[in-house]
């Protein structure tokens, strides 16, 4: 690397209240003179926002709901710190002077303030991995643009990017990205037709936000992480794999011409990755747990079934499509999974849903972020229809999930 350790370091973090945020928070609160907060944001979680910026002496927080302005102002008051609300705030809280900002809000609202932050030349911490599936050329054109850095989050990519020799990326044979397989790993399809949103945020080794859970249960997360993989490292599409592996202990391999497989290990603990961005190009200590391979005796590998998984072969289908194909990808499976966890719809209904979003919804190119918002608007009314259909096409809709589930 050759790059010396910043002294200190001011940061940002975006989605401060979610799994992510609190982590870094965590880390940050261990080392406070060592990472100076500027800003802080989160959508509704008012208190706990309040909290963390007076525990971190943040210059600004920033609260997505604006009705909850007036409280958050109460919260803060008399403690010098700035308040503001609104989305167009969480783009400007991005643009302020800090040198790393962590990307940590879920789902395509993290976009523009990542592309804010992208666009400003900073270095972002990308645990957003939306911002790629989204608008991947985008971002990736304006980080060369600005001179941004952008450092992966996402537990598999960290590890990709701790072992990928990027001044040779003619030497990888393979990048293969490890997946825990979820709550329903080895559950039959028929079975998963009646699992409830409570078994399927129940995450068997990670701690995470419900909407990535169920990502992680329908494997979609890993299929959005094939395509983020895609643009963060100098390999083509058909060498990028995905192998289940339930310890979660290796959080993913890169595999060079000459046979040699190299592994980035640990305990599943998203303050590793997390800690791994903070500190680049050095290291910092965390309270992560210590592994020890002799206490957990074995690992173990399969490779994904894509029947009972078929958000692996969709997302697959939408990168090797290109354009906005990803964007509306991702919006259909927001929607979906956002009526799953409502009650509106079944498990195996989400990847139903993606599915005939991405076959009857137009791609096009993405050429600016106007692009990337129409393509998404567009997907998110077609879920929203396949879910609540008129009378007309209600009849339809039966007899098309009646194919499915025989």
């Amino acid at each position: 690397m050759g790059l010396t350790r910043p002294a200190t370091r001011r940061v940002t973090i975006l989605g401060s209240t979610g799994s992510i945020g609190r982590s870094t928070v965590d880390l940050i609160s261990r080392e406070p003179e060592r990472f100076p907060v500027e800003a802080l944001t989160a959508q509704s979680n008012v208190s706990l926002l309040a909290e963390q910026a007076l525990s971190l002496k943040a210059k600004l927080a920033v609260i997505g709901d604006e009705a909850l302005l007036p409280e958050l102002r109460q919260r803060l008051a008399g403690s010098g710190i700035e308040a503001a609300a609104g989305a167009g705030a969480i783009v400007e809280a991005a643009d302020r002077p800090a040198e790393l900002v962590m990307a940590a809000i879920v789902g395509a609202a993290g976009l523009e303030p990542t592309l804010a932050a992208v666009r400003r030349g900073a270095i972002v911490a990308l645990a957003n991995k939306e911002s790629l599936v989204c608008a991947g050329p985008l971002v990736m054109r304006e980080a060369a643009l600005r001179g941004a850095t952008i450092l992966p989050v996402d537990s598999e990519h960290n590890a990709i990017f701790q072992v990928f020799d990027f001044d040779a990326p003619e030497s990888i044979d393979r990048v293969i990205l490890t997946a825990s397989g979820g709550p329903f790993r080895t559950l039959s399809l028929s079975d998963m037709r009646d699992v409830t949103p409570a078994q399927a945020i129940a995450h068997p080794v990670w701690s995470m936000g419900a909407k990535i859970s169920v990502d992680s249960a329908t494997l979609m997360n890993k299929g959005l992480e094939l395509i983020e993989a895609s643009f963060l490292f100098p390999v083509p599409e058909p060498k990028i794999e995905v192998l289940i592996h339930p310890q979660s202990v290796i959080h993913s391999l890169v595999s060079y011409v000459d046979g040699s497989v190299l592994a980035q290990l640990g305990t599943p603990d998203m303050r590793t990755p997390i800690a791994v961005a903070l500190a680049w190009p050095g290291r910092m200590p965390t309270p992560a747990a210590r592994l020890d391979l002799a206490a957990i005796a074995k690992l173990t590998f399969e490779v994904p079934d894509f029947a009972r998984f078929p958000a692996l072969n969709l997302t697959r289908q939408a990168l090797q499509s290109g354009g906005s194909a990803p964007t509306i990808l991702n919006a259909a499976n927001e929607v979906a999974v956002d009526a799953f966890l409502n009650g509106r719809i079944g498990f195996l209904d989400i990847t139903r849903i993606v599915e005939q979003t991405l076959t009857r919804v137009p791609s096009g190119p993405l050429g600016e972020l106007a692009a990337v918002h129409e393509a998404d608007g567009a997907a998110r009314r077609y879920a929203a229809h396949l879910i609540a259909p008129t009378d007309d096409d209600r009849v339809v809709r039966v007899q098309t999930r009646g194919r499915n589930r025989r």
